[in-house]
């Protein structure tokens, strides 16, 4: 193969003249970007911690559930009270200087957000205490698409433009292993139970999976005709389902690389973003056309009495969301606004405007009645209560 000059995008110049930057000529239009494709070794990362001091008077590291807040944050069942639509934001965390693509929360407590954004960095945020940045992970050289918790939130992975999949410390900040295939990664998911075991949606329309002991690639599903947006597991972890730019689903035994069930109809658009259930029965899918789909998590058949519209999300990926109780569903969209709907009647019971550009990615704080955190393309995190 021919390796191309990397340009850049129209879409980017256009970008720098509407940033303020000066109109480009013709000849500074076709004219390449030198370091695109220049990608950080493994090794080379850095990471910058911005706190006081990495441990309390008790040798705990952020990591430890802070006890000495008004919620009881030890990771109980989620959604044992009753939940409610927040109204007016009460925290902002600015500090990434480009739209944030992707916010995770703190497996089980939620006292930390981790959040991935274009501007290429990684940063993990404090909720409860003082509610700043706490690290910053520099690893990827161009805009961070996917970060995600392993189960006790010890190490993430993240995903980037640069073809790059990282492994990294939670607490100390150092990368632990870095990952490549040669193409774009859209999405990565550990394996709830076999945490050395990690899946990736791939824009060249495989899921790979990784060992992370060895490094190396175990298995490769190969069946859809276009980019992997999502991954979720489902069936106690024994299978997995997966949405593509090809406007199928298609769901997998774990490990075995044959489709056993595939969901396509003339009517379907693509599916970039997918949400749970807090009872693990039902899948929320947002469709390119304006309307939240619900698939049964084991029959795999849509819900057609179910179908949440009413919002216009103009082609962006805008994750669908469950409030913790499962009452309500809750989406960003292109115009920076949030919606919720109630789960039971598929009514919008709030719309109201939270950022100035759209909503990908937001998240319900597990142990609070009301309060969701929402991140935004206008490069701020906010929290809503």
């Amino acid at each position: 193969e021919s390796l191309d000059v990397v340009k850049p995008t129209v879409e980017e110049w256009e970008e720098q003249e509407e940033r303020g930057g000066k109109p480009l000529t013709k000849k500074e239009r076709s004219r390449p970007v030198i370091d695109a494709g220049k990608q950080i070794g493994f090794g080379e990362e850095k990471s910058t911690f911005h706190g006081k001091e990495l441990h309390d008077y008790l040798g705990r590291s952020y990591l430890h559930i802070p006890t000495d807040v008004d919620v009881n944050l030890k990771p109980s069942e989620p959604g044992l009270q009753e939940t409610f639509i927040p109204k007016k934001c009460i925290h902002t965390w600015s500090g990434h200087t480009k739209g944030v693509s992707k916010i995770q929360l703190f497996p089980g407590s939620g006292h930390l957000i981790l959040s991935g954004s274009l501007d290429t960095r990684v940063k993990l945020w404090d909720v409860y205490n003082e509610g700043k940045c706490l690290r910053t992970f520099n690893g990827h050289t161009k805009a961070v698409h996917d970060v995600t918790f392993n189960n006790d939130g010890t190490k993430f992975l993240s995903a980037a433009f640069d073809r790059q999949m990282k492994l990294w410390d939670t607490e100390t900040g150092q990368c632990l292993q870095a990952f490549s295939n040669g193409k774009i990664p859209y999405c990565v998911k550990f394996h709830p139970e076999k945490q050395n075991v990690f899946l990736a949606g791939m824009s060249d329309k495989k899921i790979i999976q990784y060992d992370m002991g060895s490094g190396e690639i175990t298995q490769e599903y190969d069946q859809h005709l276009g980019p992997v947006n999502t991954i979720n597991f489902v069936d106690d972890n024994r299978r997995f389902i997966t949405t593509s730019d090809d406007k199928t689903i298609r769901v997998w035994d774990y490990d075995i690389p044959v489709v056993i069930k595939y969901i396509a109809e003339p009517s379907m658009h693509s599916m970039p973003a997918v949400g749970m259930h807090p009872n693990k029965k039902w899948l929320a899918m947002q469709s390119l056309d304006n309307q939240i789909l619900i698939f049964g998590a084991d029959s795999f058949k849509q819900n057609r009495k179910k179908r949440f519209a009413g919002h216009t999300i103009a082609g962006y990926a805008c994750e669908p969301q469950f409030s913790p109780d499962g009452r309500f569903v809750s989406s960003g969209d292109g115009q920076g606004n949030m919606v919720f709907w109630d789960w039971k009647t598929c009514r919008i019971v709030s719309r109201f405007k939270a950022h100035n550009q759209v909503i990908i990615s937001h998240a319900w704080l597990p142990h609070e009645t009301s309060k969701v955190v929402t991140s935004s393309w206008d490069s701020s995190i906010k929290l809503w209560d």
